[in-house]
C-alpha cells in the first residue's frame, strides 16, 4: 500500500485529468424505477439537506427513476439492511463505511462493483484506494472520498495554555507535554478541559480508530492472510499510552466519536482523533467551531512513523436484476462526481477525493480544516480485510476499557484479548 503516498498526496497537488465517463444503459424513459437506497445520514440534521439535495437533482436528471430512502440511526443501518434481505426485501445501494464491506460481502448481499459500474468510472478511481475496497481480489464498494484519521486540535485553547497553534505535536511525546498544560484549562463555564480525545466505547468505530493508534506506533492487528497478528511492540505500546493517558486524566473514558466532536464543539477537549468527516458533527454542534478548529498529522509513537488508517464513505451495492443495476450506476456516477461533491466536501465533510478527475477541486486543494493533515495522507495503512472485521473492532474497545475504566494490566489484557479475539474472528 506504499503507492497510497504518491495517489492520495496528488490530492492536493496536481492539476485536471482528461476524463471520459463510460455509458451504461439506462432504464427507458417511459418505465419507472424505483431504487431503494439505505443511508443513515438522512436522520443526521448535518447530512439531511445534502442528501436531499441528491434525490431532488437526481430525480430531475432522470426522471424515469425515484430514490426511496431506507433509513435507520447509524449503528443500527447494517442490522437493517440485513434482516430486510431475510425477509427477500433487498435494498439497492447502502452508504456506509469500508468497514462494513466484508461482513456484507459474507452475508451474501454486496455485489462486486464491476458488475455493476462501466469500466471508464472504475478506472478513473486510484488504483490502490479501489484495492482497499477487494475481497479476494475483487472490489466490493466504491468510495465517495476517503481520510486517514486526523488529529483536530482546538487553536484558542493552544493560545489560553501559552502553545503556539501553528505548531501542534508531532509526537506522543510532544502531545503528553502539551497536555500537561492544557489540562489546566477551564471552559467558560468552570468545566474540566480534556486535553487529549480517543474514542474507547463498545461500537466498531472506536475499534477502528485503536487500530489506527496501532499503526501511529509501527504496530499491527492483523497479519496479510488475516490472522490475529498482535504480539508486537507497537500494538502494547498504544494501549500502554491509552492507560497513561487515562491515568492522568487527559481522555474522556468510554467515549464514543460524537461525545468527543460535542465536547469539542463546546472547547472542553483541546486535541483528539476523528475521521476528518467528523467536522461536519463539530460544526452542526457550533457554527464558530471553524474559527479555532486546525488539523494536524496523526502522532508518531515508539517506532512509528505515524501511520494511519485509510476511512472511507462508500456506496455498496447490490444486484436486484439488470433493470435495478443500470439505474443505480446511474445514481453512483451522478453522487461520486465534482459537480454533487464539490460543495459537500466544501462545506460539509472535509475529506480527499478517490478519483483523479477531482483531485484539483478548488474545495478540496483550498481547504483550509484539511490543510494541516494532508501529509498524513501519504502515510495511510489499509487493514486487511476479514468477515469478522466488526466484531474485532468490538473487541479492540473491550481491551481499551479493560486497560482504562478497568485500570487492568496491560500485558495480562492483551493475553485475555487474543483469546476472546481469536475465537470471535473464526466463529
Amino acid at each position: 500500500m506504499r503507492k497510497i503516498v504518491a495517489l492520495l498526496m496528488i490530492l492536493v497537488v496536481m492539476g485536471s485529468f482528461l476524463f471520459a465517463a463510460g455509458k451504461t444503459e439506462a432504464p427507458a424513459a417511459d418505465t419507472p424505477v424505483t431504487i431503494k437506497v439505505a443511508n443513515y445520514a438522512i436522520l443526521e440534521s448535518g447530512y439531511e439537506p445534502f442528501w436531499k439535495g441528491v434525490k431532488t437533482g437526481f430525480e430531475a436528471k432522470y426522471p424515469n427513476i425515484t430514490i426511496e430512502w431506507v433509513t435507520a440511526p447509524y449503528g443500527e443501518i447494517v442490522n437493517q439492511v440485513v434482516n430486510m434481505a431475510g425477509g427477500g426485501n433487498i435494498v439497492d445501494v447502502l452508504f456506509g463505511e469500508i468497514d462494513w464491506v466484508p461482513g456484507l460481502v459474507d452475508a451474501g448481499l454486496a455485489a462486486p462493483v464491476k458488475d455493476i459500474l462501466p469500466a471508464a468510472f472504475l478506472n478513473d478511481f486510484y488504483p490502490d484506494v479501489l484495492k482497499s475496497f477487494e475481497v479476494g481480489g475483487t472490489p466490493y464498494g466504491v468510495p465517495l472520498y476517503v481520510s486517514p484519521y486526523v488529529l483536530y486540535y482546538n487553536m484558542d485553547l493552544f493560545k489560553q495554555a501559552g502553545l503556539d497553534p501553528q505548531k501542534p505535536p508531532k509526537t506522543y511525546d510532544e502531545m503528553l507535554a502539551y497536555a500537561a498544560k492544557l489540562s489546566l484549562l477551564k471552559d467558560a463555564n468552570g468545566n474540566k478541559v480534556y486535553a487529549f480525545g480517543q474514542t474507547t466505547a463498545s461500537v466498531p468505530v472506536s475499534g477502528a480508530s485503536l487500530n489506527a493508534m496501532v499503526f501511529n506506533f509501527g504496530g499491527q492487528v492483523l497479519d496479510a492472510q488475516g490472522k490475529l497478528a498482535v504480539d508486537n511492540q507497537g500494538f502494547k505500546d498504544a494501549f500502554a499510552m491509552l492507560q497513561l493517558l487515562d491515568s492522568k486524566g487527559y481522555n474522556p473514558q468510554n467515549a464514543k466519536l460524537k461525545d468527543l466532536r460535542n465536547l469539542f464543539a463546546l472547547g472542553q477537549l483541546a486535541m483528539y482523533y476523528d475521521q476528518s468527516w467528523g467536522f461536519n458533527g463539530i460544526k452542526s454542534i457550533n457554527p464558530n467551531a471553524k474559527d479555532f478548529t486546525a488539523s494536524a498529522e496523526p502522532l508518531k509513537g515508539g517506532a512509528g512513523t505515524g501511520e494511519s488508517l485509510l476511512q472511507a464513505h462508500c456506496f455498496i451495492l447490490m444486484d436486484n436484476g439488470k433493470t435495478q443495476t443500470a439505474a443505480v450506476s446511474k445514481f453512483v456516477e451522478y453522487v461520486i462526481s465534482e459537480e454533487v461533491l464539490s460543495s459537500y466536501l466544501r462545506d460539509l465533510t472535509p475529506a480527499y477525493p478517490a478519483k483523479k478527475s477531482m483531485a484539483a477541486m478548488e474545495s478540496v486543494a483550498n481547504n483550509g480544516i484539511l490543510k494541516g493533515a494532508s501529509p498524513a495522507a501519504g502515510r495511510v495503512r489499509v487493514q486487511t480485510f476479514i468477515p469478522k472485521i466488526s466484531a474485532l473492532n468490538l473487541e479492540l474497545a473491550s481491551l481499551a476499557q479493560a486497560v482504562t475504566v478497568g485500570k487492568q494490566d496491560v500485558a495480562s489484557s492483551i493475553e485475555k484479548f487474543k483469546t476472546t479475539a481469536t475465537v470471535k474472528i473464526s466463529q
